[in-house]
């Protein structure tokens, strides 16, 4: 067992032992994925709540859905599963503050891939995730690290709470932007990160957004229209360029499957012809290790600066860091979580 988890029990051994009554806040597909995991387990979840505004007499799994106050009044002591997740500032406080009052867990279950932090999953990757650890030179990296795996590992938002940083940190102390730079942003949705590009430069020489989803397009396109030197592609980044099938899922969410609409894929150095990127941007749906394959050309040649997303996939966090450094070993490696439960917004800055 790693050294740093030594005083730790994975979240699901917990649970198997757990005498009180445990209640599981949200009614999504984190939910189902909650629920999957713990009947492999032989763990029943006794009741479903959701937030006061969302309880309307739905059912879910067989159950209604109940008020917070509803599950307090009918079991006193009892344990809650986070099965959402969010980056919004009030759903934060409001999970903050049933912490205050309950036992509170967030159990991490992969956006993508079936990979939980188990202790068997710990065991079969021991070695890459202490290999990774070691590519992080600055402490505040390495301890955010060992957090963010702690709380996959125990469910406890102790670890998550207290490694959170503004992205500002990240822009202002790690990427530190220039007014030339030429910026790659991979699942651009509807111009939010292009957005944030922009508020951290005071100018820029060029800017290159792919959005899949052809209904999120259109709203890229209307969101861009105006800005000088961007241009805008309706494409998937990939490992080759091919046609792939995308799942439409409301456009953030929209993800590769095995059904959905055939759309084009590219790759990073296709695109980058002549564009030379300085800094690429990357959260596209777990398909992270995809699109840094199909920039090997990009990263040996030109190194730009990376902000990929580490949160999709339970083997993100350490499989995406080593891929870079095999590709190019010059990269200096940084983590940083910002505000979100459970661990969305973790993201790999190389520099």
């Amino acid at each position: 067992m790693l050294e740093f988890l030594k005083n730790e029990i994975s979240l699901w051994e917990y649970l198997k032992s757990a005498s009180r009554p445990i209640v599981i806040y949200g009614t999504g597909n984190g939910a189902d994925a909650i629920i999957s995991r713990l009947e492999q387990d032989g763990v029943n979840a006794a009741d479903f709540f959701a937030s006061d505004g969302f309880v309307r007499g739905q059912s879910f799994h067989g159950k209604t859905v109940k008020r917070l106050s509803d599950i307090e009044a009918e079991y006193g002591d009892f344990i809650i599963l986070v099965a959402f997740g969010s980056q919004r500032s009030e759903v934060i406080e409001a999970i903050r503050s049933v912490a205050q009052r309950h036992e509170v867990l967030a159990p991490t279950v992969p956006v993508f891939g079936g990979n939980i932090f188990d202790g068997e999953f710990i065991e079969k990757n021991e070695q890459n995730i202490l290999s990774a650890l070691e590519l992080f030179n600055e402490e505040k990296s390495r301890s955010i690290y060992k957090d963010i795996i702690k709380f996959q590992y125990s469910g406890k938002l102790e670890y998550l709470f207290g490694c959170e940083s503004d992205k500002s940190e990240a822009y202002n102390n790690i990427l530190k932007l220039s007014d030339n730079e030429s910026y790659l942003d991979l699942g651009a949705y509807r111009g939010d990160t292009i957005d944030e590009f922009i508020s951290f430069t005071k100018d820029y020489r060029q800017i290159t957004a792919l959005e899949p989803d052809p209904k999120t397009y259109k709203k890229l396109c209307e969101h861009c229209a105006g800005m000088n030197n961007c241009r805008t592609i309706n494409a998937a980044v990939w490992s080759d360029d091919r046609d792939i099938t995308l799942e439409k899922n409301g456009g953030r969410a929209s993800c590769v499957s095995d059904k959905g609409v055939r759309i084009s894929a590219v790759r990073v150095d296709s695109i980058g012809e002549g564009y030379n990127f300085s800094y690429i941007k990357a959260d596209v749906e777990g398909c992270e290790q995809q699109a840094i394959d199909g920039a090997i050309n990009t990263l040996r040649s030109q190194k730009p600066k990376l902000n990929i997303a580490l949160y999709h996939r339970g083997e993100d966090i350490f499989s995406i860091p080593l891929k870079i450094k095999s590709i190019q070993p010059e990269y200096k490696f940084f983590i940083r979580h910002h505000p979100a439960v459970p661990a969305w917004d973790t993201n790999l800055y190389c520099i």
